[in-house]
């Protein structure tokens, strides 16, 4: 079975690139999000298996989206933190948050999401 997976990132390049990425590595990329309220709404829409999201969405908290998934989501996604950022910068953060894991965005592949799924 291929993991369903939502890209919730405020960078359209970067949203095509990893879509790309992790299609041609075997995931199935079912949308894409750019705000907190679009990432909300799409995992409610798609009910994916797992969401790779971004750390800082422009002047959001991908912290806060994660902990609202995990309430509010009918069937609470895998969460994935991704970021330009080192993990060091946000790790006590992630540590508290509702999420698998940590992937710097410059790793992101098909096989890291995997690990973090289980």
């Amino acid at each position: 079975m291929r993991l369903r997976c939502l890209i919730v990132d405020d960078n359209t390049s970067f949203l095509t690139v990893a879509t790309e990425l992790l299609e041609r590595e075997g995931l199935e990329v079912v949308g894409a999000a750019a705000t907190a309220a679009e990432a909300l709404a799409r995992t409610r829409e798609l009910l994916p298996d797992v969401v790779l999201l971004d750390i800082v969405l422009g002047d959001e908290s991908g912290l806060d989206v994660a902990r609202q998934l995990a309430v509010d989501a009918p069937r609470p996604p895998v969460v994935i933190f991704i970021s330009t950022h080192s993990q060091s910068d946000f790790a006590e953060l992630v540590g508290s948050a509702p999420a698998a894991g940590f992937v710097p965005k410059a790793e992101l592949s098909a096989a890291a999401v995997r690990r973090l799924v289980g």
